[in-house]
This record gives structure tokens, C-alpha cells and sequence, in this order.
């Protein structure tokens, strides 16, 4: 993590890293938190909290729609959390709008039971960078909390395009034989919303 000698009081950005199963979002995260400062923070995936730590998974609607409701409630209620520190930037590893894409029916249903809207869901957010899930010779099953095979995930990823295709601040990165030039993308798009007294220069694209 860089030192940083800002003392200003922020009002953070909060940015959405999004895609597909497997399309590098954990690398990316990993690298972002070697290189910014306290002042950028990052929240843990929600889904990945609460399947990691036993919720039951199946898929059947009868558990994937409360799955997505709970996944709803501990996004929100880290945001919240998050807030509450002198943050420059906060990144979101999804936000809640992802979970129309795990649906188990219309999103509007979801929403409805949520007791809010997508275009409410739309404000909560600056910006959202999505990493499109690259095609089978480079799809990643490493992570072992992963389920998809490479053609639910493409599915997935396309399902969360469309769901975030209204957010005026969305930016997409396809993907690539080279994962690092995709990774360097998303790396440059995230460093230039951090406050210029806090900014990882060397993470921006040269002129």
C-alpha cells in the first residue's frame, strides 16, 4: 500500500467493479490494494461472504431468490459501513443491481420484494466498471466457491451487462489473451477517480 500524506476530508466515490464468473475481478482487487492508499477502500464480495460462510446454494428458486435477497441486504449494509470512514474512493466487488442477473424471475419481482428500484439501485453508484468473462481457453475455475462452467458464467456476464446498461458511467473492458493489458485497464479507470492527493499515478495510462 503507498503512504500518503493527504489530510483532507473526503467525500468518497463509490465505484462498482462488476462481470462475470471468472473475469478477473479478484486480481484486480489485489492489485489495486498493493498500490493505493488508506484512502481508497475496498468491501468484500458479498456473495462470497455469505457462501463462503455456509448459506445454502442451490439452484432452484426456492433458494436462489432469498440467497440474492440476503446477498442485497449485506452489499447495502457494508456501503453503509464503509461510508462512515474518510474515504476517497470506495470499490464495491459488485453492487447490488448484480443480483438481477442470479434472478431466479423478472427483476422487477426483485426489486419489488426489495422494496426499492432500479433507478434508486443506479444512484447508489459513480461509476461501474465491468470485466467481461473471457471464453473457455482462458476461463478461471480456480476459485473454489466458483460453480459456473464457462457457458453459465458467459451467460451471467451478459445477464449483468444488460442489467447495468442504463448507469450513464459505465465503462466495459472486454477481455483479452493478455489478461495483465486487461487488468492495466481496469487499474487506469479506477485510479482516475481517486482525488488528484491521493491519485497512484504510475497506475495511469501514459500520455
Amino acid at each position: 500500500m503507498n503512504r500518503c500524506t493527504c489530510r483532507a476530508q473526503h467525500h468518497p466515490h463509490r465505484i462498482v467493479l462488476t462481470g462475470g464468473p471468472g473475469a478477473g475481478k479478484t486480481a484486480v482487487l489485489e492489485m489495486l490494494q498493493r498500490s493505493t492508499c488508506h484512502h481508497v477502500h475496498v468491501l468484500p464480495e458479498s456473495a462470497g461472504l455469505l457462501f463462503g460462510g455456509g448459506f445454502p446454494r442451490a439452484k432452484t428458486p426456492e433458494v436462489q431468490a432469498p440467497a440474492q435477497r440476503a446477498i442485497f441486504y449485506v452489499q447495502r449494509e457494508l456501503e453503509a459501513v464503509a461510508a462512515t470512514g474518510n474515504h476517497a474512493l470506495v470499490l464495491c466487488d459488485r453492487g447490488t443491481i448484480d443480483g438481477v442477473a442470479y434472478w431466479p424471475g423478472p427483476p422487477d419481482e426483485m426489486w419489488k420484494q426489495l422494496g426499492t428500484s432500479l433507478d434508486e439501485q443506479l444512484a447508489r453508484y459513480d461509476a461501474v466498471i465491468h470485466l467481461r468473462t473471457p471464453s473457455d481457453d482462458h476461463y478461471n475455475r480456480a476459485n473454489p466457491l466458483r460453480v459456473e462452467n464457462v457457458g453459465e458464467a458467459i451467460a451471467i456476464d451478459a445477464r449483468i451487462a444488460q442489467a447495468w446498461q442504463r448507469h450513464p458511467r459505465r465503462y466495459e473492458i472486454p477481455a483479452t489473451q493478455d489478461f495483465m493489458t486487461k487488468t492495466a485497464a481496469a487499474l487506469a479507470l479506477i485510479a482516475a477517480e481517486v482525488p488528484s492527493c491521493c491519485r497512484p499515478t504510475h497506475l495511469l495510462p501514459m500520455a
